[in-house]
């Protein structure tokens, strides 16, 4: 069964070749929570790299732009939270289906995703928004206890540091491929710029959410691992519901 979004009526753009992929609330959460984490990663190679530390400068200024900013990280969302549709986008992030399971099997046997159905989020997305908000709280806790020092005794501190600066090193390079990945991919790229992408690219991409938008009603769409692009131009009322061409048979 397909996860419906809460604001699924509001996401179609009809007479149009478009969907509304986010919402103006889950792009801003989205740049905000970059941009903090890029100062972040940027203050805190201030701190450890010392040509960078001469060159900027000002250690002090810098530390504490680091900690706030780390601080500030999760608020983008807390406050983007009021929108229903970036609620639901963090349901579906956190859901689980059987397409999921078999599209990471396929990712890990390097068989290929691209004949995998897919909802609004697939299962690398999806692991890649959990890992990112668990890591993201393993930060925030271990900076509290190094920039309150008396929180804790000296071996947890030791260990809060080592935890602390591995894991920075570790966020950075998984958000170098997250982006690696998002410069290779110009319709994802346009979705979180612009909020809308073409059927065309949802269809490849995220078919099962192309299907939720078009109003499609098939009970069992893990059964279609095929995708005539060609027919998506054909789509017609059937019994007052619409057919999927992907589903239709071959002539």
């Amino acid at each position: 069964m397909l996860l419906r979004s809460d604001s699924a009526p509001d996401q179609l753009l009809p007479g149009t070749d478009r969907l509304l992929r986010f919402t103006a609330a889950a792009r801003w959460a989205h740049h905000a929570t970059a941009i903090l984490a890029g100062v972040c990663i940027f203050t805190a190679a201030c701190l450890y790299i010392s040509p960078l530390s001469q060159l900027v400068g000002r250690r002090p200024l810098v530390t504490v732009v680091h900690e706030w900013s780390g601080i500030a990280l999760p608020v983008p969302v807390l406050v983007g939270m009021v929108s229903r549709a970036l609620r639901s986008d963090m349901r579906r992030l956190g859901h689980f289906a059987s397409h999921d399971r078999r599209w990471l099997r396929a990712a890990v046997r390097r068989t290929g995703t691209s004949n995998i159905p897919s909802g609004k989020f697939n299962a690398g997305q999806k692991l890649y928004a959990s890992w990112t908000a668990g890591a993201g709280l393993v930060m925030v806790g271990t900076g509290l206890l190094l920039w309150f020092p008396e929180l804790a005794s000296l071996p947890v501190r030791m260990g809060a540091t080592f935890v602390h600066d591995w894991l920075a090193l570790t966020i950075a390079v998984v958000l170098a491929v997250h982006i690696w990945k998002a410069a290779g991919d110009p319709g994802a790229r346009e979705g979180m710029r612009r909020g809308t992408v073409s059927r065309t690219w949802a269809n490849r991409e995220h078919r099962l959410w192309r299907r939720e938008m078009d109003g499609y009603t098939d009970e069992d769409p893990l059964t279609d691992t095929l995708t005539d692009l060609r027919t998506d131009a054909s789509r017609t009322q059937t019994g007052g519901k619409r057919r999927d061409p992907a589903r239709t048979p071959p002539q």
